[in-house]
């Protein structure tokens, strides 16, 4: 009974790789041949016994091994086949080797023939591999949820998770999804970025590099700005690192990616509803506990709701040189996100009592974007100034102008910083921070 089960099992998952063969691979192009060796290796592990090997994997690779031993198939051909069908079975299936590649950074699954990955910044459509159907896809989904105690099906048609080494993927199915299962994974970096691969990439000049340093010293609040994609995370990482090793700091996100080096680190994750559709934490459950943890900092991976109230909250109770990130299109777009998402929480407040909260909380503004050519660039750094006419008032400091296109693509402009010495100087030399002089006098 075990036996025929086990070999259920592996037919359903041997099935889609042949059929990946038969649609994908030129040196294949015998369908009679595929469907034969596949029917053989099916009866062999009906025939023979699994428990006189050491373990399934064994007992699969013996055989694969003799099924294809018959056959004159070069040894290209027969690693392509076993590697195809190894992935199947201990793998991710097509996506395996596209998990294992450092250099890719998103992999985006919209169809089975239609996996696009990024690449340098820069989306493109990976046409070497493919799903032979919707079916494939849920399963690889699901091979990739289970672990992590996560479900994916017709009832619960969405997930959204951190995977074992930190990659964030988010899947939707059908009826949600109009086009069939769609998958999203963006990878994790192991080797996170520092200040010096922004300057040596062209992210930032050293001068906005060592004002952010001093913004970071002298506990200001900042926000990062920038849409998805643009990199927000990693330079809210970067500032991170300027933190003092003696701060006791929390970070608080939806999928924990930033990495702090300091020794006094208390990292909180979001939990998603289980089963029963109860046990959600959110971050603004989380970022009302920090405040009970006697921080002195919080960095908050990114604000989306109603929770940037609470943030907004803990900059103005106290809890300086707080940092998170917002998705906006710009620094002014950003003032005006956080005034709907303040508003959300059905707090009765005036919006100009409102602005007047964000005006107090929130020192410096980073907007950072990827360009057409798909490198990063921080292209604007403000400070709030105060309210004028009901309105806050950003000036500001640092900008990146561009100036045209190459015409291989690249982009090309030129950092500036306006001739104009901000108020946030004073915090900073109150601090006993004096080395910015070659820059604002």
């Amino acid at each position: 009974m075990a036996q025929r089960k086990f070999v259920d099992e592996f037919e359903a998952k041997i099935e889609p790789v042949i059929k990946e063969e038969i649609n994908d691979y030129d040196a294949f192009p015998d369908k009679v041949l595929l469907d034969k060796l596949r029917n053989q290796i099916i009866q062999n592990l009906i025939d023979n016994n699994v428990q006189n090997h050491d373990s399934m994997d064994d007992f699969v690779k013996v055989q694969i091994d003799k099924t294809i031993e018959g056959y004159d198939l070069s040894s290209n051909e027969r690693s392509y086949i076993y590697n195809l069908i190894d992935n199947e079975i201990s793998g991710y299936g097509p996506i395996t080797e596209l998990l294992k590649d450092k250099d890719i950074t998103e992999i985006m699954v919209n169809g089975k023939d239609e996996i696009y990955i990024e690449l340098n910044g820069q989306i493109i459509k990976d046409n070497s591999v493919s799903f032979v159907n919707d079916d494939h896809i849920v399963r690889v989904i699901q091979r990739l949820v289970q672990p992590l105690g996560r479900n994916i099906d017709v009832a619960h048609p969405m997930v959204d998770a951190r995977l074992e080494d930190g990659s964030r993927l988010n899947a939707v199915l059908p009826p949600l999804s109009l086009n069939g299962p769609v998958l999203t994974i963006r990878k994790f970096k192991k080797e996170l970025a520092n200040i010096d691969d922004f300057l040596r990439n062209g992210t930032m000049t050293p001068y906005m590099a060592r004002f952010l340093e001093a913004c970071v010293h002298a506990r200001l609040n900042i926000i990062i700005v920038g849409g998805t994609g643009s990199g927000k995370t990693t330079l809210l990482n970067v500032l991170s690192s300027f933190c003092s090793p003696n701060e006791r700091i929390i970070t608080i996100e939806d999928a924990a990616e930033l990495k702090l080096k300091q020794e006094h680190v208390i990292s909180l994750e979001t939990r998603t509803t289980n089963y029963e559709g109860t046990g959600q934490i959110t971050i603004r459950d989380l970022v009302i506990n920090s405040l009970r943890m006697r921080p002195d900092r919080i960095i908050v991976g990114e604000v989306r709701g109603k929770e940037a109230f609470d943030m907004l909250q803990a900059m103005n109770t106290g809890h300086d040189g707080s940092m998170t990130t917002l998705h906006a299109n710009g620094p002014e777009d950003s003032l005006n996100r956080l005034e709907t998402m303040v508003l959300m929480t059905g707090i009765e407040i005036p919006v100009s009592a409102i602005r007047e909260y964000i005006e107090n909380a929130i020192d410096i503004v980073v907007q950072v974007q990827r360009l057409s050519d798909g490198r990063r660039r921080v292209t604007s750094i403000n400070e709030i100034t105060g309210i004028k006419d009901g309105n806050i008032i950003q000036k500001e400091i640092f900008k990146f102008k561009q100036t045209g296109v190459l015409s291989n693509g690249d982009v090309v402009g030129e950092f500036l910083m306006h001739n104009y010495v901000p108020k946030v100087y004073d915090k900073i030399k109150a601090h006993g921070i004096t080395d910015l002089k070659d820059i604002f006098e």
